[in-house]
């Protein structure tokens, strides 16, 4: 007796809703919980079909669906759970999980319904995707200022060509622009990280597509963004004079590996890094910092010139002269009038389009490479994409 009471008070006071029904349907029991998430009283619902508290199509559908459950033994919600939705007595519609059990009491069935209200949860993860829209349209403003900046750059650069004096003035104009570019975005940037980072956390058990892609999509950019300013800061360190190698011994399989794997990451759809290394040794002498930069800029590149479902080979080769690094990828090639101009500083190629990048990457590279006294070739042409090589003399190396 103790015990019946005991779980008489628990549904009482239970927070979710409880409903029982027969095996036709009909409304034997409500709790409290249930009664005032539907807006009834217990007297306006007991003995009617469980289908009142359905909207279309679900209470047309009821009744057939529990004579089929009878008949064939199939279940969709008994003794599972998902996300379904009532009707309320003012006919307002609303989400709720149900989990829905059965069982076997006095001789007859009885249908144990266990509703939580999912509105609240709703109104949240609806405020968290507005967030996502403000975030980033946010990034979008920042990525326009940076791009007419960049455009404005490049317009000096051309203009500074035709004398020296001019050549000097634009690399003060460089240098200001870094500085200013560093203090003005790297703030908002960890800012729109950090919130994507927490956003993506409370959202990691939410079946909502739609807000991870603008979760996605507001990282990225953020990555981008981030990329441009690398870039110009290892511009500004290597005009400056103060970068120079730091040669030690490591082991390029695990080093390229790790790589690798990092690259795959931020490939596009079906994009896969193919590494394999040719030769008996695995030891190499070079500044690893420096070359890990020149390789993440050409796997980078090979990914973003690349289309999606495409190869992307990486190697290394150690033979009796050379430590010998390639990069190959199917994408759409350089066209041959850019290739004297191609390791310029902020030249890109005619055939980009709207790609983002800065014009900055493969000047740092052939730079990066010079500071080892290695050398940098490549191949391409539209039809077989492009083959990067970055070769260092053993000798030049120790």
């Amino acid at each position: 007796m103790e015990s019946a009471k005991l779980l008489y008070a628990i549904i009482e006071t239970a927070i979710d809703g409880i409903v029982t029904i027969d095996n036709r349907g009909r409304i034997e029991s409500m709790n409290p919980s249930a009664l005032k998430i539907f807006g009834y009283k217990e007297v306006e619902l007991i003995g009617k079909n469980i289908s009142v508290l359905m909207p279309e199509p679900d209470k047309s559908q009821h009744d057939g669906y529990l004579l089929n459950y009878q008949n064939t033994g199939e279940k969709k919600i008994i003794g599972k759970g998902r996300e379904v939705q009532g009707l309320r007595k003012d006919g307002s519609k609303f989400p709720f999980r149900l989990a829905v059990s059965e069982v076997q009491y006095q001789d007859r069935v009885i249908y144990t319904g266990f509703i939580h209200d999912l509105s609240k949860e709703k109104e949240a993860e609806e405020s968290l995707k507005n967030y996502a829209g403000e975030l980033e349209e946010l990034v979008e403003s920042r990525t326009k200022s940076l791009k007419k900046m960049l455009h404005e750059l490049e317009k000096a650069k051309e203009e500074a060509s035709i004398a020296l004096e001019k050549e000097k003035q634009l690399n003060r104009m460089k240098s200001r622009f870094v500085s200013m570019a560093s203090h003005e975005f790297r703030t908002p940037l960890s800012s729109m990280q950090l919130s994507a980072v927490l956003i993506e956390k409370y959202l990691q058990a939410s079946d909502n597509i739609q807000i991870l892609k603008h979760l996605h999509k507001i990282k990225n950019a953020i990555a981008s963004l981030n990329s441009i300013l690398n870039d110009f800061l290892s511009l500004e360190k290597l005009e400056a004079g103060v970068i120079s190698p730091n040669y030690d011994v490591f082991d390029v399989i695990k080093f390229s590996e790790e790589l690798t794997e990092e690259m795959q990451l931020i490939t596009k759809v079906d994009q896969i890094i193919i590494y394999q290394h040719t030769g008996s040794e695995s030891e190499i002498h070079l500044d690893q910092n420096l070359l890990r930069n020149c390789l993440i800029n050409l796997m980078s590149n090979a990914i973003k010139y690349s289309g999606e479902h495409t190869l992307i080979e990486f190697s290394s080769e150690i033979n009796k002269e050379e430590y010998i690094f390639t990069i190959k990828d199917n994408g759409i090639g350089i066209p041959q009038e850019d290739h004297s101009a191609l390791f310029q500083p902020f030249f890109r190629a005619h055939n980009t389009g709207n790609i983002p990048g800065t014009g900055l990457g493969l000047n740092i590279v052939r730079r990066y490479v010079s500071l080892m006294n290695g050398q940098v070739h490549f191949e391409s042409t539209s039809e077989i994409g492009t083959k990067f090589t970055l070769s260092f003399k053993k000798n030049d190396a120790l």
